[in-house]
């Protein structure tokens, strides 16, 4: 699926969960001030569309959200990651993953390695 728009990038990553075995994944219809874009039972998905590197803060707000809900938090980015955010990532454990432009996601981390080996 080619990336034109953010709601491509969204749709990429949505179809992406369901690969690694994510059961009902879904969007909201507006995104929520949490910025989750997607999310399904055990799951939680932050997809940034933007031209910026993912912060440090959205990487911590994401893991929030999954702590919450006792979910897996897994974070998707066009432009990848600040070096915080990638560090950060690292200690929480949460997965990083780059989106190309083809829509073919990317492990940025060894938790993502995993959830990419292992599935949901």
């Amino acid at each position: 699926m080619t990336i034109r728009t953010g709601r491509d990038a969204v749709a990429a990553a949505a179809s992406y969960l369901r690969w690694l075995g994510f059961r009902d994944v879904v969007q909201p219809e507006e995104r929520p001030a949490s910025g989750v874009d997607l999310r399904a039972p055990g799951l939680v998905a932050q997809v940034d569309p933007s031209t910026r590197p993912a912060g440090l803060r959205a990487v911590e707000c994401l893991w929030l959200n999954g702590l919450s809900a006792s979910a897996t938090s897994v974070f998707f980015s066009l432009a990848g990651y600040t070096p915080e955010a990638r560090t950060r990532a690292a200690e929480i454990g949460l997965p990083l993953f780059v989106l190309d432009l083809t829509g073919t996601p990317q492990p940025v981390n060894h938790a993502a390695d995993d959830l990419a080996a292992g599935g949901a």
